[in-house]
């Protein structure tokens, strides 16, 4: 039996009729292949949107992949920086140590503690730091030693500053010594009898003779020979006039036959500081001073401590 479908056209304002006669399948037909050409046009619109979102995507992650690169070279060359600058720092506490062994050499003060750390701590590897290596390649190793060098000069300066402060406390009781120890001549002038054993000028017989005579005209100045106090300033029989100063570390000085006291009992001197006049007084055969250098009580040849 014949299927179809049967179709009016009215043409115009005239009332004909055309009638058309379309076959089932042929009409399902049409209309699968009008389905399936939308079908298709809608996958193809689907599939192009997304690859235009993939492509979308991947100049995205691109862009992000070359901005972290440039980003990892802005690293790489600040990290070039840091370790030219770590490897000055590292030079700079290694001469400071180097300096404080001279101190101490000349101040004559022994190293008490080890060196200052430096030693076994390297430089970072130039090729560690080329530009031209790949990026993905040893960066968070040089990190990780960049770190490790930084820790360890930090340790090492710390341990400097304290090594430092030590030897500046041993200097600063050195320089007390060496300034508290005689060392100069109390007054210019000529050594009219020296230290040790002599034949008395007055009884003629062998006597010790504790100190030093150095003569000059009466009214000489007499200076202190080191830092120190005075620890007696009045007459004395025999040796006249007389100024004691006490220098500390158990050195004391004695100037007798004085014309004149300069300084009063525990009045601080200095070295160089006048303390009295050359004189004549007690029991003396002409003007001059006996100056005498006492280490913890006992008489020492005063010759020893002048060095001018």
């Amino acid at each position: 039996m014949r299927k179809s479908i049967e179709i009016w056209f009215h043409s115009g304002a005239t009332s004909n009729i055309k009638e058309f006669s379309i076959r089932k399948t042929t009409l399902r037909f049409i209309l699968l292949t009008v389905i399936t050409a939308i079908g298709g046009a809608s996958f193809i619109g689907y599939d192009y949107f997304r690859l235009k979102k993939i492509s979308f995507n991947n100049i995205v992650l691109n862009q992000t992949i070359i901005k972290q690169n440039d980003e990892i070279r802005n690293q790489r060359s600040q990290i070039q920086i840091f370790s030219g600058e770590l490897e000055i720092l590292k030079k700079q506490v290694d001469n400071l140590s180097k300096f404080e062994d001279k101190v101490r050499l000349i101040a004559d003060i022994k190293q008490t503690s080890d060196s200052s750390g430096l030693i076994g701590i390297g430089g970072i590897p130039r090729d560690e730091l080329d530009q031209d290596i790949p990026l993905d390649q040893k960066h968070n190793n040089l990190m990780r030693e960049m770190h490790q060098q930084v820790g360890q000069t930090n340790l090492a300066a710390q341990k400097q500053t304290l090594d430092f402060e030590h030897l500046i406390k041993l200097l600063e009781q050195k320089r007390n010594l060496l300034a508290s120890t005689p060392s100069i001549k109390p007054v210019d002038g000529w050594i009219s009898s020296r230290f040790g054993y002599r034949t008395s000028p007055f009884t003629g017989q062998k006597e010790f003779h504790a100190g030093l005579d150095i003569s000059n005209k009466s009214g000489t100045k007499i200076i202190a020979t080191a830092n120190g106090r005075i620890s007696y300033a009045a007459r004395k029989m025999h040796i006249g006039n007389l100024v004691v100063i006490d220098h500390g570390h158990g050195r004391v000085t004695k100037y007798g036959h004085l014309k004149k006291l300069l300084v009063k009992p525990g009045q601080k001197v200095k070295r160089g500081d006048v303390i009295a006049l050359l004189g004549n007084t007690g029991k003396s055969t002409g003007p001059h001073v006996h100056y005498e250098v006492r280490i913890n009580g006992t008489p020492v040849n005063p010759l020893k401590y002048i060095l001018n």
